[in-house]
């Protein structure tokens, strides 16, 4: 029964590290300093789609899930993260709330993901149709 548990645990961290892999992307350049003749590596900015989870003014990170099933991940941002609005507008941060599907542009810095740059998506809306039906009838 343990092994069970055990192996349903497992397939599920599994699962959830693949989705947030999947939904990153990063480039890393390898390049020789010809000074030294040695590698250098440099990391760009990597990115990540899913939806804010929380933001609250005054402090210095949002949590961001990557993805549909991500777990919520503390994403750090400075003076300098720019906020995008759909249609590439610069926004300020009242723009940013909870729920709200973005893209998150950030470099690993340590052990901290500090933001450079956030697009923010239009959030999904669905319309309800709603028909209503009338019915009279005549008195003889």
């Amino acid at each position: 029964m343990k092994e069970t548990t055990l192996a349903k645990i497992l397939a599920v961290a599994c699962g959830l590290g693949l989705a947030t892999a999947l939904a990153q992307t990063s480039t890393t350049v390898t390049t020789k300093d010809a000074a030294t003749g040695t590698a250098v590596t440099e990391t760009s900015t990597t990115t990540a789609s899913g939806t804010i989870t929380t933001y609250t003014p005054g402090t210095d990170y949002i949590t961001f899930s990557a993805g549909t099933t991500g777990t919520p991940v503390r994403y750090y941002y400075t003076k300098d993260t720019t906020i995008l609005d759909p249609a590439g507008q610069t926004v300020t941060w009242s723009a940013v709330r909870p729920d709200l599907p973005a893209t998150v542009y950030y470099v690993n810095e340590g052990d901290r993901m500090i933001v450079r740059k956030i697009v923010l998506s239009k959030p999904i809306v669905t319309e309800k149709e709603t028909t209503t039906t009338t019915t009279t009838t005549e008195k003889p």
